[in-house]
């Protein structure tokens, strides 16, 4: 079996033959036998039943059984006087009572919105989630691809609102829209929790608009944290927060929430398993990356990330081994070579690939930072100036 990790859009598969396949109507509705036409044998003579004081006993009991029940049935049914019993209701009963979910989707789900737009790769839909009243909105990246412009749709009703896409970050695969609040009604704003705070077991609730389907709620629990995903751009988003929580294309950019109606998370990929759809692992981009990116898309800012310019994978006694550097980038130009082992970056010991990026992302491109590289056993410190990362992975 075949795992890739899918984007959520909206993308139905409609060519499938539905008669083919373990469904068909040939393997589960199998040629019957013929009937005979030879005559049944003669049932032979009834024998004569002995029962036991056991046996009696366990008759009667589902006699009465059986008897208290008919009384039930009958009597209630047609009254004492053989009339129609009037039907038992409590004009008092205001329903069943709202499961933990269910609390967390009355709070948390007028601030769902459907987002359609229109780009360079055609029609996309997804979702997303009011975060400001002034009419902000987040979504993913690839939702609004390409598009200047967005539509989005609040509640269940077919009114939709424009949308201005005001900024995108690939690298995190998160969007901002913007909607003019007196057009759009009573904006919703959900808050955004630490996602530092999230841990395995949590509840996690998620809402969007999958296949279409207007604000579906689906839950599970936290089943990872600390996840890596790749980026639309190719590069890595750390600490992905891994659910089981079922969702689907339509779902991308839509919250995931706990247990309080606090945003954890943005979903966006799931894992898929042949033809596609959810197999119990979808993953979000965490909220407190959310927090980071979306108020410098709200300024405007191009947001630019510094670059190693290196490849890395795990080194046998620890740290992250060079497999490439980016010709003539900034560890080529330092001297950092194929095969040596990063030990330490800005003064941040790195254990496994994955603390090299980390280790620099707070700085900026145009900064110098010192790596501590291993080469034939013998550790050397290079000075390294940070470029910017390019818009695409090499």
């Amino acid at each position: 079996m075949s795992h890739r990790r899918r984007s959520l859009w909206l993308n139905r598969d409609l060519t499938e033959d539905a008669e083919g396949g373990a469904f068909s109507h040939e393997r589960w509705n199998p040629l019957q036998p013929e009937e005979s036409t030879e005559e049944p044998a003669p049932p032979p003579p009834p024998k004569k039943r002995r029962f036991g004081l056991a046996a009696s006993a366990l008759a009667v009991s589902l006699l009465a059984l059986g008897t208290g029940a008919a009384a039930l049935l009958f009597g209630d049914l047609r009254g004492t006087d053989n009339e129609p019993a009037e039907l038992v209701s409590d004009e008092k009963d205001k329903g069943l009572k709202r499961t933990d979910i269910g609390n967390v989707y009355s709070k948390a789900g007028d601030g769902v919105v459907s987002v359609q737009s229109r780009g360079g790769r055609g029609v996309a839909s997804g979702t997303g989630f009011v975060v400001a009243s002034d009419g902000t909105i987040v979504t993913n990246a690839h939702v609004v691809q390409g598009a200047d412009e967005a539509r989005v749709r609040f509640g269940d009703t077919a009114r939709q609102v424009d949308a201005k896409v005001v900024g995108t970050d690939t690298s995190t695969d998160l969007a901002v829209l913007k909607v003019d609040p007196d057009k759009a009604g009573g904006l919703k704003p959900l808050t955004l929790a630490n996602s530092d705070d999230v841990q395995v077991g949590d509840q996690a609730v998620a809402i969007g608009h999958p296949f279409g389907l207007d604000r579906t709620a689906t839950a599970g629990i936290i089943s990872g944290v600390g996840r890596e995903i790749q980026a639309p751009n190719g590069f890595a988003i750390d600490e992905a927060i891994q659910t089981d929580a079922p969702i689907n294309p339509g779902n991308s950019g839509g919250p995931l929430i706990d247990a309080k109606g606090r945003v954890i998370g943005v979903n966006s990929q799931i894992a898929a398993a042949g033809g596609g759809g959810n197999v119990g692992i979808g993953f979000a981009v965490p909220a407190n990356t959310v927090k980071e990116v979306v108020p410098r898309l709200q300024r405007g800012e191009e947001i630019e990330r510094p670059y190693l310019g290196v490849t890395t994978s795990a080194a046998p006694g620890g740290g992250a081994q060079v497999q490439g550097t980016e010709p003539a980038g900034p560890a080529s130009n330092a001297g950092i070579e194929t095969g040596d082992i990063v030990k330490k970056s800005d003064g941040k010991g790195i254990d496994e690939p994955e603390d090299v990026a980390e280790s620099i992302k707070t700085r900026k491109p145009g900064e110098r930072v010192k790596v501590v590289v291993e080469r034939a056993g013998v550790e050397r410190t290079v000075e390294v100036t940070l470029g910017t990362r390019p818009e695409k992975a090499p």
